[in-house]
Order: C-alpha cells, then sequence, then structure tokens
C-alpha cells in the first residue's frame, strides 16, 4: 500500500487510535479497583474525622468497622427504611441530593467510652463547586459533636479553610432542634447573632459565600432528619427517666 496515499493514513490513524484507545480502556480498569479504596477510604476518613478520630492508611479500615457500628437508611417519618450492610455508605450523595424523594443515611457510632453518636452526610454548594461533610450528633438528636467538611475547589486560605478545626470547632456543642422543632445552626459574619434564637458560629473572613454555603448544606440537609432527630430525643428522655 503506498504510504503517501490518503486511504493509508486514514487505516493507520485507525488502527493507532484503536491501540491507544484498548491500553487506556487497559490502564482504567486495572487502575480501577485501586481508585474506588482509594475514594472508599476517603470517605471513611471524613466521616471518622466528624467523632474526632483520626486514622494513617493502615488503621483506617479497622478503625471504621470498630467505632462504625451500624450504617442505614431511614425514611421520611424517622424509621429505619434499609438496614442492609452499607446501605448508607454506598449513597452517592451528591446524586441524592437532586432526588426529590432523597434517602437519609445515617451511621451509628459507640465511641471507645460507650457514648453513643449519629453522623448524618450533608452536601451543598460553595463558590467555586461542591462542598459536602458530615455532622455527628450526640444521642440527644439535638448536640453537635463534631463535623468534617471537604470541598472541590475552594480558594486556598479562604474558603478552604472549612476543613481546618478552627471553623468546625465551632459547631461543637450547639444545638439544631429549638423547643422541639428543627433550627439548623446558622453561620453568620463575626460580630453578628441570628436573628430567630438559633445557634451560630462565626463565617471565615474573606468567605462569605463559601461560609453561607455551609450553612444552607447544613439546612437543607437536616432539616430533613428532624422525624429521626425527634426519636432520637425521646428515646433519650425516657432513658434518663428511668435511670432517674
Amino acid at each position: 500500500m503506498n504510504k503517501n496515499s490518503n486511504t493509508y493514513q486514514i487505516v493507520y490513524a485507525a488502527i493507532m487510535v484503536l491501540l491507544v484507545g484498548s491500553v487506556l480502556a487497559f490502564v482504567y480498569m486495572a487502575l480501577k479497583p485501586k481508585q474506588d479504596e482509594n475514594i472508599a477510604n476517603d470517605k471513611r476518613a471524613q466521616i471518622l474525622s466528624a467523632i474526632n478520630i483520626e486514622s494513617n492508611e493502615a488503621e483506617l479500615k479497622d478503625n471504621f468497622n470498630k467505632y462504625i457500628v451500624a450504617d442505614y437508611i431511614v425514611d421520611d417519618k424517622g424509621e429505619i427504611a434499609d438496614s442492609a450492610a452499607n446501605s448508607a455508605f454506598n449513597v452517592n450523595m451528591k446524586s441524592n441530593i437532586k432526588q426529590a424523594n432523597r434517602v437519609l443515611p445515617v451511621y451509628k457510632s459507640v465511641l471507645a467510652d460507650g457514648q453513643v453518636k449519629y453522623i448524618l452526610p450533608v452536601y451543598g454548594a460553595g463558590l467555586w463547586g461542591p462542598i459536602w461533610g458530615y455532622v455527628a450528633v450526640n444521642d440527644d438528636g439535638n448536640t453537635i459533636f463534631g463535623t468534617s467538611f471537604s470541598h472541590e475547589g475552594e480558594t486556598p486560605g479562604l474558603g478552604a479553610r472549612i476543613t481546618e478545626n478552627e471553623f468546625k470547632a465551632q459547631f461543637v456543642g450547639k444545638k439544631i432542634m429549638k423547643e422541639g422543632a428543627f433550627k439548623s445552626v446558622e453561620v453568620v459574619k463575626k460580630g453578628q447573632k441570628s436573628l430567630d434564637g438559633a445557634d451560630y458560629v462565626d463565617a471565615i473572613s474573606g468567605a462569605t459565600i463559601t461560609s453561607r454555603g455551609v450553612g444552607s448544606m447544613i439546612a437543607h440537609c437536616l432539616s430533613s432528619y428532624e422525624p429521626f432527630l425527634k426519636k432520637l430525643a425521646a428515646s433519650n428522655n425516657q432513658l434518663n427517666s428511668q435511670e432517674e
């Protein structure tokens, strides 16, 4: 075949495309299990971070299995709808948040001292892209025990500071229920207060939009858990009454 002909060049290009495509597909398939495992481990690390447990790569899975004793889905009445293994872990919050009838994942944790915490995932929008995280609530269904936040592309030194302990620590001890009704923790400019009596934390200076995004994310996502949180509160009150 004439190497200078159009036919030769078209055939050659087609063969090269097929070869390169095959190699890329093989590499992708070979690396995908490792990539999926890295994504899962990052998720495990963020969930554990909400209950103040930091783990290196070697101990991450063991710590997750040790402290996360159950994960399940609850319905809009606060009842467990699916308790199959990994039912909560396998939920993709990015797509789930867009659903009209989204599922509500819950992770139940028992700490070394026996305290029980419930970890709820949240997902929203920052300035430059998605933000997400986990909010750990005490078994009273009201008090925040810890938080973990992450982002896709917020500005370093500004919006990206939602991942830092200085910001996250402000949420510890804040209430998300007032007089038996859900009232989310607000994120306000430093020096300001909530206008409707809700608990609040200071926004990050210079990152107002990202900070408001965190507040909106928590309010939007956790409001759907109100029936579940009320059930936790009722169960906790009943237990305390029996102990008295």
